[in-house]
């Protein structure tokens, strides 16, 4: 892993994913030792030497060009995400590269958590650029069951999601939602995979859950935006919410995420439930409102 660079590893994986037929080149006979596309085939499909792709790829070369870089994103079948990841990790090798900032501000704006609270009875919750979890209305809180048996500081999304007992009961689809969730961070992970809070997170994950090591390898890469998700809650049972997600601005990437159901569905009277407050609850994070 400490070897070469970001480009360079983002090259291996995404190279690994493409099969020959997937590009229009013969899949050959035999059992082929490179997972996806050889250095060869690519190197071909792009239009560059064998010989400076393989330096490219070992970090030995570190500017590449514009047209370069277009070429192997084509290459690649790269589109989207993944290949605004592909142009910021060329930048990255380059050295073009904005000045470090310090660590993002955890504190939510009153007019933001008063926000929350007019939401009701849609869950509504704000996160750092990383999924902390940094305030939440009631129902956005209780949307994650458990998740108020860690202290506030490690309360965090995608933690909950692949550490937490109930993070792999509570989603439907677990498998997807993981995927989505590893390629969000590698899409935030930006110009600046080193930042502080980025690498704690990943670092931790990394080391306790095989399946994100395996998913954060992939080097999938995909912006945070709305849909669906279909809820197992324990307390109130099957739920399919579309949701939101909405940047604050003057904020160091915080995010407003909201919930929602069609009215007098059964979604929304399930919705409707996880609203309802109990004596017995736990505490909010620090900020929210109640």
């Amino acid at each position: 892993m400490s070897e070469g660079t970001e480009l360079g590893r983002f090259l291996r994986a995404r190279r690994g994913q493409i099969r020959p037929q997937d590009v229009g080149l013969p899949a050959g006979t035999g059992i082929r030792r490179t997972p996806g596309l050889r250095r060869e085939e690519l190197a071909t499909l792009a239009g560059v030497s064998v010989d400076y792709y393989t330096r490219l790829e070992r970090g030995r070369e570190t500017r590449p060009s514009p047209a370069v870089v277009a070429a192997l994103g084509e290459a690649l079948r790269l589109s989207g995400d993944a290949l605004h990841r592909l142009h910021e990790l060329a930048a990255l090798a380059a050295g073009q590269t904005p000045a470090p900032c310090a660590g993002p501000a955890r504190t939510v704006r009153e007019s933001v958590r008063t926000m929350l609270e007019t939401l009701r009875p849609s869950p509504a919750y704000v996160v750092s650029r990383t999924n902390d979890l940094l305030a939440a209305n009631r129902p956005g809180l209780r949307l994650f069951p458990g998740i108020t048996d860690w202290p506030a500081e490690r309360r965090n999304i995608t933690r909950y999601m692949f550490l937490h007992p109930m993070g792999r009961r509570l989603y439907h689809d677990w498998e997807r939602m993981a995927a989505h969730s590893a390629a969000h961070l590698r899409a935030m992970a930006g110009a600046d995979p080193d930042m502080p809070d980025l690498a704690q997170l990943v670092g931790e994950l990394v080391v306790k859950s095989p399946e994100f090591a395996r998913l954060w390898e992939r080097y999938d890469v995909r912006a945070r935006s709305g849909g669906q998700k279909h809820f197992q809650h324990p307390e109130v049972g099957s739920m399919r919410l579309t949701f939101e997600v909405m940047a604050i601005f003057r904020t160091d990437g915080q995010r407003l995420v909201t919930y929602q159901a069609p009215p007098d569905s059964p979604d929304h009277d399930a919705m409707l439930l996880l609203d309802m407050a109990s004596p017995e609850e736990a505490e909010l994070p620090e900020g929210a409102e109640r």
